[in-house]
């Protein structure tokens, strides 16, 4: 091996990077500490990042159809997309409060008004134990008169764990207090990063790109913005897809159950729409929360609900889910599956809506590579296509027996 300039760089960049990374591995509360901070620190900007990315998925739709011809009026294009997508999502989230708030404020009272005859339920079951009591209350005066309790000592330890309990109560207040501050604070900052990124993204794609062709070589800057169009257009498609399903998946609910004649089937439609947004485990949500909205009303309706939901949800997660999110993320029903399973039990429901497209990008650039390599070996295609299917095998002839002449 030739001994040069470039090798040495190479072997001082692999000693360096074992070196940093053992010292990590020796402090590694320290180092997830500091970057606990740092992601503080930058979660506006994540935050920000993320908005302007779903806001520029229907604000890219807007755009399109706004003055195609007017050069004049071009330069009002970009902030009144902003502003009609604004206005679009608003709209959409207060006529899903529209529609859940009565339809809750309709459940609650119907459990306060079935409260009192709980209540007198609970107080004839009561009285009952009470009579069944009292054959067994001259033996637990015994009892109680043979038993020695230390009053003073479980007085004392009362107090001091009440004393306890509030001072744990005054601090978590505060750092409730604390924490929706700060939560308010970075949500309003994320959001007003993201209205710059969407006025000018052209500009910062520019920007950007300058900055791979400097730093990069050629070869591999060409390669990066490929891989980061691709992510692009992948996470694009998966939350239009995602947001078709839910709708889909919603407007079956509404109109099955009003025809079965269920209740609350506007407002268990739109639960399960919003809920639909989490990939297939968030009807599961929805259906549990609709269910227990049912049994309020009727238990028996609650429980064909029930059947209903499982046999939707068997159409849904067969026809409507791998097509319509499968394919608009190039990614096969087992692999979305598969991508939903590790990114919840990693990331929880982050996980769950990251992960689907993180994978179809994964795949796609491993089903290039794979096809790369396939072209450069020189394999031949019947190598790895499917075999053809085998002939059926040909069991024995039976020929008729020519009769002897006489």
């Amino acid at each position: 091996m030739e001994w040069n300039r470039q090798t040495t760089r190479g072997v001082l960049l692999v000693v360096c990077g074992g070196v940093a990374f053992y010292c990590a591995l020796q402090n590694l509360g320290a180092v997830l500490g500091a970057v606990g901070q740092i992601f503080g620190i930058l979660a506006p900007f994540l935050l920000g990042g993320a908005l302007a990315f779903v806001l520029n998925v229907p604000m890219r739709a807007i755009e399109r159809h706004l003055y195609p011809a007017g050069r004049r009026a071009a330069k009002f294009r970009r902030p009144l997309a902003l502003v009609l997508t604004l206005l679009a999502v608003i709209g959409v989230l207060a006529l899903a409060g529209l529609v859940i708030g009565p339809g809750t404020a309709d459940a609650v009272m119907s459990i306060i008004q079935e409260i009192p005859a709980a209540f007198d339920r609970l107080q004839k079951q009561l009285t009952g134990l009470a009579e069944s009591l009292t054959e067994y209350l001259p033996m637990i005066q015994e009892w109680l008169a043979d038993v020695n309790i230390d009053w003073e000592s479980l007085s004392r330890k009362a107090l001091e764990y009440a004393q306890a309990l509030g001072s744990g109560i005054v601090s978590s207040g505060g750092g409730l207090i604390g924490g929706v501050v700060s939560g308010v604070s970075t949500f309003v900052i994320g959001l007003i990063f993201s209205f710059y990124i969407l006025l000018q993204k052209e500009k910062l794609s520019r920007q950007g790109r300058q900055v791979l062709y400097g730093l990069l070589p050629v070869r591999q800057a060409d390669r990066t913005v490929e891989i980061l169009r691709l992510t692009s257009r992948i996470f694009s498609s998966f939350l239009s897809g995602q947001c078709l399903e839910a709708c889909i998946l919603g407007t079956l609910f509404a109109v099955t159950m009003t025809i079965f004649r269920m209740p609350y089937a506007l407002l268990v439609g739109v639960l399960i729409a919003l809920t639909a947004l989490i990939p297939i485990v968030g009807a599961f949500i929805g259906c549990a929360v609709g269910a227990l909205l049912i049994a309020i009303d009727d238990p028996w309706k609650a429980l064909w609900f029930i059947v209903l939901f499982l046999v939707l949800q068997q159409i849904e997660g067969n026809l409507i889910y791998p097509h319509v999110v499968g394919s608009s993320v190039g990614l096969p029903s087992i692999w979305v599956l598969a991508a939903v399973t590790l990114g919840g039990s990693l990331m929880g429901i982050t996980g769950m809506l990251f992960f689907i497209p993180l994978c179809s990008v994964l795949y796609a650039l491993f089903r290039s590579y794979v096809k790369d390599r396939l072209a450069q070996k020189g394999v031949p295609a019947e190598k790895w296509r499917d075999p053809p299917p085998a002939p059926e095998p040909r069991g024995k002839r039976n020929v008729p027996k020519q009769k002897k002449k006489s």
